[in-house]
C-alpha cells in the first residue's frame, strides 16, 4: 500500500501487538477487514515488556497518528503500565477487586476506573497510550470465559464427559484446563446435545 493511501486512512487501521515464545510482532489491521494486514514490526527473542512496547509505538509514530491498539490482556496491561502478576486491581476498565472473593458471585457492577494514576490501584507508571485507544480482542475474552466455564464443571458429570467425547483428539488434561480454540468454542454453543446435558446452574452460567 502506498504512503499516500496510508496517510489518508489512519483512522481505519489498528495496531495489533502479540508475542510468542520466539518473537514479538506488530501488525496493522484494517477496520472491517476489507484490506489485508500490514506487518510493521518484528523482533525475535523479545518479550512483551515496557521497553519493547514503547519502541514499537515510537517506530510506527503512534504519538502522531494516535491509532487504536489491540492485543491480549498482557499487552494491554503493559501498555497501560499496570502491575503484572496476581494483583488486586487487574482490570483497566473497572475497579474489580480480585481478592474480594466473597463478592465475585454477588456483586455484578463495579466502579469504573476514572484515572490511571501512577502509584495507585496497581498502576506503576504513566500509560504509553490513552485508555480510550485500547481495543480488547473479543477472541481472548471468549477463550477466557470458556476456560473458566469448563474448569468449573464436574469432571465426573455428563457435561464434562460430553466434551471429552466431542473432541477425542484433545487429551484429558487440556479439556480439564479448558484449553480450546475459537472454532471449538463455536461448536460448543451450536451443539444442542451439549446444552441438553447441562444442569440448570451450568445453563445459567
Amino acid at each position: 500500500m502506498d504512503a499516500v493511501h496510508m496517510r489518508h486512512s489512519v483512522d481505519q487501521w489498528r495496531i495489533f501487538i502479540d508475542a510468542s515464545k520466539r518473537s514479538l510482532k506488530a501488525v496493522l489491521l484494517h477496520n472491517g477487514n476489507k484490506l489485508s494486514s500490514i506487518p510493521v514490526g518484528y523482533a525475535p527473542n523479545t518479550e512483551e515488556t515496557y521497553t519493547t512496547m514503547n519502541n514499537i509505538l515510537v517506530e510506527v509514530d503512534n504519538k502522531k497518528y494516535q491509532r487504536e491498539v489491540c492485543g491480549d490482556f498482557k499487552v494491554i496491561a503493559v501498555l497501560l503500565r499496570l502491575q503484572a502478576g496476581y494483583t488486586k486491581y487487574t482490570c483497566f476498565l473497572c475497579e474489580w477487586d480480585s481478592r474480594s472473593r466473597g463478592k465475585h458471585c454477588s456483586k455484578k457492577c463495579w466502579p469504573h476506573r476514572q484515572l490511571l494514576t501512577p502509584g495507585t490501584k496497581n498502576v506503576i507508571h504513566k500509560p504509553l497510550i490513552e485508555p480510550s485507544k485500547v481495543f480488547p480482542l473479543p477472541l481472548y475474552i471468549k477463550l477466557g470465559l470458556m476456560k473458566n466455564f469448563v474448569k468449573a464443571l464436574d469432571v465426573k458429570g455428563p457435561a464434562f464427559t460430553y466434551l471429552c467425547g466431542k473432541f477425542p483428539r484433545l487429551i484429558y488434561e487440556k479439556v480439564k484446563a479448558g484449553v480450546f480454540v475459537g472454532p471449538q468454542i463455536i461448536q460448543h454453543f451450536k451443539a444442542q446435545q451439549f446444552e441438553a446435558v447441562l444442569s440448570d446452574k451450568e445453563k445459567a452460567a
